[in-house]
């Protein structure tokens, strides 16, 4: 499956932190920037949350975002709080969004191919087509700094 740059980006309603749903067609009309990410407090997955954090003035003027991950919503209470993050993050604990976004499958983890989730990143614009794929985040720190700067070069 996967995501395909100019088609619609697969539909999704997930639970944020305080347990609310929050939709994909919450954002109809604005770009959304979703980024997928394993597991929070780990190392990676805080470099890159506390970098989108710190980017967050500059990104809310350009697109929604929003982080995705399967962990359950109380930890992601534990994470956004730990961190100061101002955006919502979503369980998926099933993998049923990861899954339709083809950020979840088979990957390489210290040279052994396991399943878990990959690190990436989909830009929806106001229509719900998909922008711009990131499939394979390797640098979690540097990303949102990657990402602004093509949200900036679409302004």
């Amino acid at each position: 499956m996967g995501i395909q740059v100019g088609k619609k980006a697969p539909a999704f309603r997930l639970p944020d932190a305080k347990g609310r749903e929050v939709a994909l067609a919450d954002f109809a009309g604005r770009d959304v920037v979703v980024w997928f990410y394993p597991k929070d407090m780990t190392p990676g997955c805080t470099k890159e949350a506390c970098a989108f954090r710190d980017l967050w003035p500059k990104l809310k003027r350009r697109a929604a975002l929003v982080g995705i991950s399967p962990d359950k919503p109380e930890r992601h209470v534990a994470f956004i709080e730990a961190h100061d993050l101002p955006f919502p993050l979503l369980a998926d604990p099933e993998r049923k969004v990861l899954t339709a976004y083809g950020a979840y499958g088979e990957k390489m983890m210290y040279g052994k191919k396991v399943m878990g989730v990959i690190r990436s990143t989909v830009w929806i614009g106001p229509d719900g087509k998909v922008k711009k794929h990131w499939p394979l985040v390797r640098k979690a720190a540097e990303h949102p700094a990657e990402v602004l700067a093509a949200l900036k070069d679409e302004a």
